[in-house]
């Protein structure tokens, strides 16, 4: 939500960042379902994409959010690090966005896309930008002046894409069961059929093609398209995969809620590392080749071992601190306890994927210096006081501040809005 207060579809005790344990601990900020991450070379910096419309870029040195990212006016499907500086983010809204460290607005954005865009994929020599579209294309961008040229020929939802290791082909998966290899030189392709939908690709160092596929299934090619192999990962669909640097592993995350380690060159599964039970939605190895990510539905980004499946620290809620601790008993408190997950009370703290809530009561909705607001938020004649707050979630935010991103949340309790109200006024004037 782009106002002052925005609930978490999902309901958790979220911490400050600032609070996180060195080295073992979650990366938590995201409002959302962690849907992309991305790993720079060095491994000391994360980029993750969410359906809360923000990319965050973390340091893994000082388990921190260095920068929330806003730009897109939907969820950020996709991410990828162009060089040590420069990132690139994706979203639902056909818009890409470069950035350069440091920066609140991004360098330039790319548009043409008449669908959302859900992978990218950065070329080896760094020049050139692919994104997949459910607008059934994907499209090339020149890093350096912005100019594009489109593939077209799937005929359903393109849903991942990959360069090969010379740069010479892309190799992009659809819903419509095909992978394509296209030649850049001419932009020709190679249509591969395939038993089921696919969902991901993924290429190894040695140029075998990985895909994942609906029915749960890896399927790998060689380099020049032939069939290699393919492995039974898991009973739901695949819908993110990672490689790691050395080739040897895969990660293969399913809708169900796990995440498969293959041993690529045995065709085999080594172990299936078991989260919270809710869909896990991108992967991404350390290039230690070792350590793995995993971003998923509770909007909390994991650690774990791939050769051990043991977790990194503690992938469960309730391991750091209760941000709430010091408000214990307190109902409103308990009431906000969903909120926790975007917003912060102080702004002292490393901000998260919504505004921060400090000073709220008097500011006029979408006034907040340093947070993008939509136009339409912005147009609004509202100031936030206990009462409007109380409206808000009487009648729900669709009805009382129209093209809110906030999900569509009621308290139908008198009594839980103003103990809401109340807790809000004595946590955010501090």
């Amino acid at each position: 939500m782009k106002l002052g207060l925005r609930l978490s579809v999902v309901l958790l005790a979220a911490v400050p960042l600032a609070g996180l344990r060195p080295v073992h601990a979650q990366l938590v900020g995201h409002g959302g379902p962690v849907r992309a991450i991305a790993v720079s070379v060095d491994g000391k910096t994360v980029l993750s994409g969410s359906f809360d419309t923000a990319a965050i870029r973390w340091s893994l040195v000082t388990e921190s959010a260095e920068q929330v990212l806003r730009l897109h006016a939907d969820a950020v499907n996709a991410v990828a690090f162009l060089d040590e500086a420069r990132t690139a983010t994706a979203g639902a809204d056909g818009r890409i966005a470069i950035w350069t460290a440091g920066r609140q607005q991004p360098d330039r954005v790319f548009e043409g896309h008449t669908g959302p865009i859900v992978a990218l994929a950065v070329s080896p020599d760094a020049s050139t930008l692919a994104s997949a579209s459910w607008d059934r294309t994907v499209r090339l961008w020149s890093l350096s002046d912005g100019t594009s040229r489109v593939l077209e020929g799937h005929s359903q939802n393109v849903n991942g894409v990959a360069f090969t290791p010379d740069g010479q082909s892309l190799v992009s998966v659809g819903y419509d069961q095909t992978a394509r290899a296209w030649r850049l030189a001419d932009g020709t392709s190679e249509i591969h059929k395939l038993p089921a939908p696919l969902n991901a690709v993924a290429i190894a160092p040695d140029g075998e093609i990985v895909t994942g596929a609906a029915d749960g299934r890896l399927r790998m090619m060689t380099a020049d398209g032939k069939d290699s192999g393919n492995v039974a990962a898991d009973a739901t669909p695949i819908v993110a995969l990672a490689i790691s640097h050395d080739g040897a592993l895969i990660a293969a995350a399913g809708i169900g809620g796990t995440v498969v380690i293959v041993d690529r060159k045995a065709r085999s599964v080594l172990r299936t590392l078991v989260g919270p039970g809710i869909p896990v939605w991108s992967v991404a190895f350390l290039p230690d080749g070792a350590t793995l990510l995993t971003g998923g539905a509770d909007g909390k980004i994991g650690r774990w071992n791939a050769l051990t499946g043991d977790a990194v620290g503690s992938n469960l809620l309730g391991t750091p601190a209760d941000p709430l601790a010091a408000y214990a008993g307190d109902h409103g408190a308990e009431i906000f306890r969903a909120c926790v997950a975007c917003h912060t009370l102080a702004d002292k703290e490393v901000q998260r994927a919504g505004p921060t809530l400090a000073g709220l009561y008097g500011r006029k909705i979408a006034s907040l210096p340093g947070y993008r607001f939509s136009e339409a938020l912005k147009a609004m004649d509202i100031v936030w006081t206990p009462e409007t707050v109380s409206k808000l979630f009487e009648i729900g935010p669709n009805a009382y501040t129209p093209g809110t991103k906030m999900p569509e949340q009621h308290i139908g309790s008198a009594e839980d809005r103003r103990a809401l109200t109340d807790f809000l006024a004595r946590a955010t004037s501090k």
